[in-house]
């Protein structure tokens, strides 16, 4: 412990990009869902959006490809994670109460965390450390604000058996990610990897009949097309980070973004800053500050 990481300020200033922009992009869930759009739609129009700008930048800038095996098994493996582990995440919400799901998930940063230490071999300080833990302790007092009331219904085992499947494919995602990053073409990545959870989401709209066109499904696109811009620049940062910095120490800065969108929620549509959000937040700035160290 104790070594420097090159090019450091480089990607802890692309990990607070990401923070911010995926925070952002996450408080427009919730604006979709105070508007009552479509899901399937928002999450077309978000994922079609960041596939057209991947392909556009990666086609203007000529970015090269140095090893299309990588990139077609990185991207695979990161739209495939990304699909298994939202569908199982809502599906154990049918099971098991939120208060439990969302603590539990939150923790697929400490496999991933754990991997970036002990099979990348990256070197942290020990501020970084403390860093680390607290956004653990973040993740663990916010998400105990969740309602403990929702999907008490069912089997518990099933319901536990889910949320570990949908841990496993966040950490699978970020990994994959990490890789992608180091290997591969990162639009090409991006394009390739959006593309098919495209394809997925047109399932999505399929499969769940049609929608009366109107407000809610033109609110949707525009929604989704805006996640989208944010999401390709969020993403790209992220990418970007990974490239130059450890794997442990990027994922426990963005792994935080949901206190952005707490703090937009708050701002605008009044929800209740109780203390343990308070706390939350108080101890997310000191924790960033501390993996910079």
């Amino acid at each position: 412990m104790g070594r420097q990481v090159p090019g450091m300020t480089t990607w802890y200033a692309f990990s607070l990009a990401a923070l911010v922009l995926l925070g952002m992009q996450r408080f427009l869930y919730k604006v979709s869902a105070e508007r009552k759009c479509p899901t399937p739609w928002t999450t077309f129009s978000f994922m079609a959006t960041v596939t057209v700008l991947s392909a556009i930048c990666f086609l203007a800038l000529k970015e090269s490809i140095s090893d299309s095996r990588m990139l077609l098994v990185t991207a695979l493996l990161n739209s495939a994670s990304f699909v298994l582990g939202t569908v199982t995440h809502i599906e154990a919400l049918k099971h098991v109460p939120a208060g439990v799901v969302y603590p539990i998930l939150r923790l697929n940063m400490v496999v991933v965390v754990l991997f970036g230490v002990f099979i990348l071999d990256e070197q942290v300080s020990v501020h970084q450390v403390l860093g680390i833990v607290l956004a653990m302790v973040v993740i663990l007092i916010l998400t105990r604000d969740a309602d403990r009331t929702k999907g008490s219904v069912g089997s518990v085992r099933r319901g536990l058996f889910l949320v570990f499947v949908s841990l496993v494919c966040g950490s699978v995602a970020s990994i994959s990610s990490k890789f992608a990053a180091l290997y591969s073409s990162k639009l090409g990545f991006m394009a390739l990897s959006y593309f098919l959870g495209t394809l997925f989401s047109a399932g999505l709209i399929r499969k769940s009949g049609k929608v009366r066109a109107g407000t809610e499904r033109r609110d949707a696109v525009l929604i989704g097309m805006l996640m989208g811009l944010i999401n390709f620049a969020g993403f790209y940062a992220f990418l970007s980070a990974l490239s130059a910095g450890p794997l442990s120490i990027i994922v426990s800065i963005t792994g935080m973004y949901f206190v952005i969108a707490v703090v937009l929620s708050v701002i605008v549509y009044k929800e209740k800053l109780s203390a343990r959000r308070i706390l939350g937040i108080a101890l997310t700035i000191v924790s960033v500050l501390f993996l910079r160290a």
